[in-house]
């Protein structure tokens, strides 16, 4: 079901017709992205924190501890980039890594006790932004994230943690 269904009302999404005012769907999505990456960052620079940063710190803050492959998958970086990402969580206390214990060739990241209490600071600030982005959509706001949490879903294979 399309977003137009969904939302009881037809909207041109991507490249439409000569005279549209539709966007392409990747310059809407990236520039909504970047916003919203911009007003991450400004909360959580005082903690020494990148957005990819609290990604894994949001990702983990459920304690079953994850293994590197999936974070990657997750937060949709490639292996190399989330090791140096998670090495700087290592260094900074705030994260610690495992071997998984059902496959010694895993390695399983987890929060630290200051991760967690990084986290429980953060968490609010951060859902405030969204909630306040998600908002100005009014009751359509909901949906939107729910049907681009679908789309996610599709294109990363429910393994990804959305």
């Amino acid at each position: 079901m399309g977003v137009g269904a969904v939302m009881g009302r037809t909207r041109q999404v991507g490249r439409g017709a000569k005279g549209s005012t539709a966007l392409p769907l990747g310059r809407v999505l990236g520039h909504v992205e970047r916003h919203t990456t911009r007003l991450i960052e400004g909360e959580i620079a005082h903690q020494g924190l990148t957005v990819d940063q609290w990604r894994v710190l949001d990702i983990l803050a459920d304690g079953e501890g994850h293994p590197m492959s999936e974070l990657a998958g997750t937060i949709v970086v490639p292996g190399p980039t989330l090791t140096k990402i998670v090495d700087k969580l290592v260094d900074a206390a705030l994260v610690y890594r495992l071997v998984d214990d059902r496959d010694r060739r895993r390695v399983l990241a987890f929060l630290s006790k200051k991760g967690q209490q990084v986290h429980a600071d953060l968490a609010p600030v951060v859902a405030n932004i969204e909630q306040d982005i998600v908002s100005r959509l009014g009751s359509d706001g909901s949906v939107l994230v729910e049907l681009l949490g679908e789309l996610a879903r599709q294109y990363a294979g429910d393994s990804a943690g959305y």
